[in-house]
């Protein structure tokens, strides 16, 4: 079953929040589905940096699969601007692609303090869990975040993927 849930993330077909962000990367995420080691970068050097500047940057290099820099700039972004949503969503996934389950459920714990439990809450946990190689806990939390949204198409597609997946079909 990785196999085939592996072979739909390399096409990208699986779509997450993160999609709002800057699109769904296919590789070099951690996890069941990777097995290099990848970084943090470290940004410490970089002087005036901007909320603007370390979203921008953040999105760029998620984009561009560099997880290891995308996470040091969400970071950033979210130390300048605390209540911001989408720097905790952007961090979560890019801890996620790393493969530092740790770290982003650490951030998801922080995003759920501050946007509560949404439709895109549960879709990005349940997109973790999918990385994680835990499909039944990814299945939950999609169902949670369809309730919430029941017209969200990403959502819908996020669980006729796993079910597919599940029943051999893909």
């Amino acid at each position: 079953m990785h196999k085939t849930i592996t072979r739909f993330l390399k096409f990208g077909i699986f779509g997450t929040a993160i999609l709002v962000l800057s699109g769904c990367a296919a590789t070099g995420f951690g996890g069941p589905f990777n097995s290099g080691s990848v970084q943090i970068a470290d940004i410490s050097t970089q002087k005036n940096i901007t909320a603007t500047s370390a979203l921008q940057e953040a999105r760029t290099q998620f984009k561009n699969n560099n997880f290891g820099y995308s996470a040091a700039y969400y970071k950033k972004y979210t130390e300048l601007s605390p209540q911001s949503p989408q720097g905790y969503v952007g961090l979560a996934a890019s801890y996620d692609r790393l493969g530092r389950f740790d770290l982003s459920d650490r951030v998801y714990a922080s995003l759920r303090k501050i946007t509560g439990e949404t439709a895109q809450y549960y879709n990005n946990i349940g997109y973790s869990y999918m990385l994680r190689g835990n499909l039944q806990a990814a299945l939950i939390n999609f169902r949670k975040a369809a309730a919430l949204d029941p017209d969200n198409v990403t959502i819908a597609n996020n669980i006729q993927l796993l079910a597919d997946a599940a029943s051999g079909q893909v």
